[in-house]
């Protein structure tokens, strides 16, 4: 276990169980430098505790990553929550939940992740107020697409000369609310869409309300377009899967696209770029933290602005260094969270 923490550079970890509830969880805390450690509550089965703990440190790091190339006053954290085979009072869980945050005294808030709901957080905010992502916070996934169309024009811009998406092909991969979303603000500014998701419904409403160009998820990936954005599960690229594509740039939501660090050094020497998923995807993080903190709607959207900026610095490093995206932008956050 300390491996594992020593390997991330994790600044704390948390577990606790509530028999009663049917309550395991565990709370990850990678940094607080910059902060209270902001990241999502998962409620999800895991074929075991490590894999739990595992996923848990992982994601605890990469939101520190986030928080800090987003300029967020805020470090990186991760709750991990068992599912267990039968829940009788989900409610009471999620209170149980609650209970166990307000003992880190606000080094830790929580949010809304996979498996959890709005439902959820209201729950954890009758005992504790270190909880985003309640239903009258309202719903993060807007700004997450706001914030990558953003980083879509800035990887436009950096890789095919212009920033203007009129008449540009963008695969969408994904149609959940984010992806949708995202479709939605491309298809106003006049870009052509290929979209796939895994439930048909969802593609028959972007072709009748966007005409976008259905393709199988299968062969999404492999269909020539200017920029493919991944909007669905992570690990996407991979070494089989770089091979097979057809684009000058990939630029999407998912978390975690890159199956390990060395898939960005692929897309460099096939001359994709890449967008570092934890940057573009930020929207939604500073949404909740801003939100979090009391700021107005207008001041969340100015700051959503400077993903496009902060995108644009970043390739303008790569492309005099002659790396990827993604390793300068792992340089840029750590020397913010560790001044080396």
């Amino acid at each position: 276990m300390f491996a594992i923490m020593e390997a991330a550079r994790l600044e704390a970890l948390h577990l606790a169980q509530d028999p009663a509830t049917g309550l395991k969880a565990i709370i990850a805390i990678h940094s607080t430098r910059r902060g209270p450690a902001l990241g999502g509550c998962r409620y999800l089965a895991y074929p075991d505790d490590v894999s739990a703990l595992r996923d848990a440190v992982r994601l605890a790091q990469g939101m520190s990553y986030k928080a800090a190339m987003a300029g967020l006053e805020q470090g990186g954290g991760k709750a991990v929550i068992i599912r267990p085979p039968h829940v009788e009072d989900r409610g009471a869980l999620f209170e149980a939940f609650g209970r166990f945050i307000e003992t880190l005294n606000g080094r830790y808030i929580t949010a809304v992740d996979s498996g959890t709901s709005s439902a959820d957080m209201d729950c954890i905010a009758q005992h504790t107020r270190h909880v985003t992502s309640t239903t009258s916070a309202g719903d993060p996934s807007p700004h997450t697409a706001m914030g990558v169309f953003a980083g879509i024009r800035a990887t436009a811009q950096a890789r095919l000369g212009s920033d203007d998406l009129e008449g540009l092909r963008v695969a969408v991969q994904g149609l959940g609310h984010v992806g949708y979303a995202l479709a939605e603000q491309l298809h106003a500014a006049g870009a052509e869409l290929l979209v796939s998701d895994l439930d048909p419904g969802r593609v028959r409403l972007a072709v009748e309300q966007m005409g976008a160009q259905p393709v199988s998820p299968e062969a999404l990936l492999s269909t020539p377009c200017d920029i493919l954005a991944p909007c669905g599960l992570g690990g996407v690229l991979n070494a089989q899967t770089v091979g097979q594509l057809h684009c000058a740039a990939v630029a999407g939501a998912a978390n975690t696209q890159l199956a390990s660090a060395e898939i960005a050094d692929l897309l460099e020497a096939r001359g994709i770029l890449y967008a570092p998923d934890y940057v573009i995807n930020s929207g939604g993080l500073i949404y909740v933290a801003l939100r979090h903190r009391g700021e107005e709607l207008p001041a969340i959207t100015a700051h959503l602005a400077q993903i496009g900026r902060r995108l644009t610095e970043i390739f303008a490093h790569a492309q005099t260094d002659k790396r990827s995206p993604a390793r300068v932008a792992d340089q840029m956050a750590e020397r913010l969270l560790y001044g080396s």
